[in-house]
């Protein structure tokens, strides 16, 4: 498994090609997703023609425009930014806008979830049952899209996991 530390993200350089997550999702191999990380992955998944990518497994993850179901983006305080990591595990302001770089200033890829039917790969979504980002019902429209899809909803009082 690859935890990748995102171009821009915790300090690290962003190279100007990269300013899209398709360009992002470009430069890894095979991945497993988190939060943005679960957009990136799936990005993956999506444009794996070689049939690298066997099973999928997001956690919490953000990407498509599911109607009805809205994103609640941390807003990343620059305070914070300035005084090092992000309280309670949260993004820092540097990240949030390399994000926002990536991912435009919706957060969301209109026209990714239709998408979701050429996965060839089983594809396993994970969700906090307390997560704030993200909600349950979001992840089982996610989950919901894909032709090979698992759910599994925690029943623990999970929160959001950020990539």
């Amino acid at each position: 498994m690859v935890a990748p530390t995102h171009a821009g993200w915790d300090g690290t350089v962003r190279p100007d090609d990269l300013d899209c997550v398709p360009a992002l999702a470009a430069a890894y191999l095979d991945v497993i997703g988190a939060s943005f990380g679960g957009w990136v992955a799936t990005q993956t998944a999506l444009d794996d023609r070689e049939g690298r990518i066997s099973r999928l497994v997001l956690m919490d993850a953000i990407g498509p425009v599911i109607t009805g179901r809205q994103i609640t983006v941390p807003a990343g305080s620059p305070a914070a930014a300035a005084a090092g990591p992000a309280p309670q595990g949260g993004p820092s302001a540097q990240s949030m806008a390399d994000m926002r770089t990536y991912a435009g200033p919706t957060t969301a890829g209109a026209g990714m979830l239709p998408r979701f039917s050429i996965a060839t790969c089983p594809v396993l979504v994970i969700w906090g049952a307390d997560d704030a980002v993200v909600t349950p019902d979001f992840g089982r429209a996610y989950a919901a899209a894909f032709p090979l899809p698992s759910v599994s909803p925690s029943t623990s009082r999970h929160r959001h996991c950020p990539s």
